[in-house]
């Protein structure tokens, strides 16, 4: 489920489909990308757990299936499609997200996000709307996202990222121009932690990092996501 969702709570509660009902613990929990792991004590109950699908082959205009409890009417199904992927919407450095026109409204966050093949491709967290209803802007942090950081929760009970001891700003054309560079992708650094890994590798205000792990930084917010990767 969402962190935002069970955050501050004294006692936690699953109700399933039937209406059944179980206490769970909370094994781990990571505000930063608003993603927190349950334990359902189910008491001996069977559960079938569904499948995680693959984000990444996400594609505009796919089919999704979005289910969860708005204003408390558990397990309301909405359809819509994939209205945009990687989208920053200021909720956090580490997340794009997958942006949906199936209606999400109050009480859907920690629901899946289904690609057509029942396959849970999102966690429905945000929406974004000026009266509080759904007005076809619903957000998942995706998938492969996820999995990495449910696993983290579960392995170790917090999330582990990497870190690299700078301080980024976006380069501006300004930046590029006095550079020579041929455009504004990168991420240009204004500060380094004088006891962090950066400053050992050798990295110097002025630097523009331009790939990192072999991924390329697009822009300076992408930095972020892909060092914690």
């Amino acid at each position: 489920t969402n962190n935002h969702v069970i955050e501050g709570a004294d006692e936690i509660t699953v109700i399933m489909y039937d209406q059944s009902e179980f206490s769970a613990e909370l094994i781990g929990r990571d505000p930063k990308a608003d993603i927190a792991v349950l334990k359902i004590n189910h008491d001996g109950k069977i559960l079938k757990s569904v499948n995680w699908g693959d984000s990444d082959k996400a594609r505009v205009g796919d089919w999704t299936i979005a289910i969860g409890n708005p204003l408390g009417l558990g397990g309301t199904v909405t359809a819509g499609i994939v209205s945009a992927i990687a989208r920053d919407i200021g909720g956090g450095p580490y997340v794009k997200f997958i942006q949906t026109d199936a209606s999400i409204n109050i009480g859907n966050s920690g629901g899946p996000l289904f690609n057509i093949e029942g396959e849970i491709i999102g966690i429905n967290t945000a929406i974004i709307s000026q009266t509080g209803g759904s007005i076809g802007l619903g957000f998942a942090i995706p998938s492969n996202n996820a999995k990495k950081i449910v696993s983290q929760l579960i392995e170790f009970g917090k999330t582990r990222r990497g870190w690299l001891g700078v301080e980024i700003t976006n380069v501006s054309q300004d930046i590029a121009e006095s550079l020579g560079l041929q455009n504004t992708k990168g991420a240009f650094v204004s500060g380094v932690n004088q006891s962090g890994p950066s400053k050992e590798a050798g990295i110097q205000e002025g630097d523009v990092i331009l790939r990192f792990n072999d991924v390329e930084v697009k822009k300076m917010l992408d930095l972020p996501r892909i060092v914690a990767d």
